[in-house]
Parts: structure tokens; C-alpha cells; sequence
């Protein structure tokens, strides 16, 4: 048998060109640009958080965005089985996407409010509602004996110039709340009104309840409190 002796410099030449192959190709991924989250940073470490801790039987369960995520529920209601599961920008969408977490414990109650950031994102008012009765629908399909609260959607005061999305859309929020009652009876769940509990003569947000025009100081806390309270103990 005769072997074919191999040439150093057609050998060098090949390697160089498979290497340069290779870097080019990990080079092109690189710089290719990651393809963006679906939600933000804050929604994911909350919303895997919300997985590992769970819910139970006996829980009674704070859901919604950041109005929800803003309160110490627990220490307000002084109430042990009180869990928060708001996150600060969720979505009707959003919440759809973790409900699970919640649903899969069977919870007692759950107080859900949201839509305020579907607004921000240019929504109408049907799709929101339409949204927010999908989350209604998934919860008694998943859950049927946890109760079920609708908080409608608080007013908001746009004279503080902080949040340019929510600009002109004190409307729309009316316009959902307006929605969700009749949608909560025919669903059978109890709709807790919280938007005139909050409003001044004009039907805006009360300034002496917010420092932002959208979120609540401790004083609208303590009005939220007296009015779910009731149900809560119910």
C-alpha cells in the first residue's frame, strides 16, 4: 500500500480557513441582536418568584399591576393568609401568562384589578374589558370554588404631566369600569366599585391621594382598605 505523503502549507491553508469560518460565525451571532423580551425584567423575576412560592386553599390573593404591587396587603388587612401577587406594568396579558401560579393552588378569594397599562398601551375600552373577562373565565375553569372580586379601575389625574400615555384617557377608564360590572353579574362574581372612592368633583384622582397622578400614597391605601375589607372577612 502506498500513503500520500500530506503537504504543511495545504494543511496550514485549511485549518486557517476553517478557523476563520468558525470565528466568522460566532462573530455574526454575537452581534446579532437578541430578540426582545416579551415583558419587562421586573414582570420575570417577580413572575418566577410568584412560581416557586406558590398559593394555597386558604390564601386570599391580591392580583393585578402596580397598584396591586404597591401595598403591603398582608400587614394593611392584618390578615396572615393574604398573599400579593401584583407586579408593577403587568397587563391583562401578562397576568393571563402567570395565572397558573395562582390558579393551580386553588385559592379561597381573588381580588384582581388591572387594565390601567392596557390603556397606556392604546387599547380600546371593548378590548380591555374583553381581556379582563378572559382572565374571569380562566379562573373559575381552573379554580371554580375560589371567589372571585372585581375591583373596577381607579380614576387617574393627569395634572401632574407625569405618565404621557395616560393623557386624555380618563374616558376610557370610565368606559371599562362601565364594562365590568354588567360583565362581573353575568359572570356571577361580586364587582367591588373603588373609582368614586377616589375621585374629586371633577372625577379625577384625588391629589391629596397621589404623588404621581397614577399610583397611591398611604392615605388611598387606607381607603382601599375599608372598602375591601368587608369581603375579605365575608
Amino acid at each position: 500500500m502506498y500513503s500520500v505523503a500530506s503537504n504543511p502549507k495545504t494543511d496550514m491553508r485549511a485549518f486557517c480557513l476553517a478557523a476563520a469560518a468558525v470565528l466568522g460565525m460566532a462573530a455574526a451571532q454575537a452581534q446579532a441582536p437578541a430578540a426582545p423580551a416579551k415583558h419587562t425584567e421586573l414582570y420575570y423575576q417577580r413572575a418566577t418568584l410568584f412560581e416557586y412560592l406558590g398559593v394555597d386553599s386558604t390564601d386570599i390573593v391580591f392580583l393585578g399591576n402596580s397598584l396591586t404591587h404597591g401595598c403591603e396587603w398582608r400587614e394593611l388587612l392584618d390578615r396572615p393568609n393574604v398573599v400579593n401577587r401584583g407586579i408593577n406594568g403587568d397587563t391583562a396579558e401578562g397576568i393571563r401568562e402567570r395565572l397558573a401560579s395562582v390558579t393551580d393552588g386553588k385559592p379561597a378569594k381573588i381580588f384582581l384589578l388591572c387594565g390601567a397599562n392596557d390603556v397606556s398601551h392604546d387599547l380600546s375600552a371593548d378590548s380591555i374589558a374583553t381581556a379582563i373577562e378572559d382572565l374571569v373565565v380562566r379562573i373559575q375553569t381552573a379554580s371554580p370554588n375560589t371567589k372571585i372580586y372585581l375591583q373596577s379601575l381607579l380614576p387617574i389625574n393627569n395634572s401632574f404631566g407625569r405618565y404621557r400615555k395616560m393623557a386624555g384617557k380618563e374616558q376610557t377608564i370610565r368606559d371599562i369600569n362601565a364594562l365590568l360590572e354588567p360583565m362581573a353579574a353575568r359572570r356571577g362574581i361580586t364587582w367591588i366599585n373603588l373609582h368614586p372612592h377616589f375621585c374629586d368633583e371633577d372625577g379625577n384622582l384625588r391629589t391629596d391621594l397621589t404623588n404621581d397622578g397614577l399610583h397611591l400614597l398611604g392615605p388611598g391605601y387606607r381607603i382601599w382598605r375599608e372598602i375591601v375589607l368587608p369581603y375579605v372577612d365575608e
